[in-house]
């Protein structure tokens, strides 16, 4: 199983970006080998955040189209996930608050792999960044 992160489709919808390329080719992979992809409510918001924050609200929907049309699962953001994430926080200091919020879902659900150009996640053993 593997966690696809906010930063994935939005290279792909995006403008040309050197990622954008590495984005496809390794999406692709995954959805040829059958690899089960699961993502959670935090990175749908991260999309929305973003496109909002940069004034480019008809990025929103192509974005979310190409992430909800090859994951297996969208899974939920409750009170657990976020005092894990608050514990995470607390432990790593530089670690992001999304990103903490991603590991202790990765956590939660037995989650190793991660498809993401945020190095955030190289900062925590158990987990390996496919890029």
């Amino acid at each position: 199983m593997v966690f696809i992160d906010a930063n994935v489709p939005m290279y792909l919808v995006g403008a040309a970006h050197p990622n954008k390329v590495d984005a496809q080719r390794r999406l692709e992979a995954l959805v040829t080998q059958r690899v089960r992809l699961v993502t959670d409510a935090e990175v749908l918001t991260e999309i929305l955040h973003r496109y909002t924050a940069l004034e480019r609200r008809g990025g929103i929907q192509p974005a979310i189209d190409a992430l909800l049309g090859v994951v297996d699962e969208v899974l939920p953001m409750d009170r657990d996930t976020v005092e894990r994430a608050k514990q995470l926080v607390l432990q790593y200091p530089t670690l992001p608050v999304r990103a903490a919020l991603h590991v202790a879902t990765l956590q939660r659900h037995g989650i190793e792999s991660v498809l993401s150009f945020d190095p955030a996640f190289d900062r925590l053993p158990g987990l390996t960044r496919l890029r």
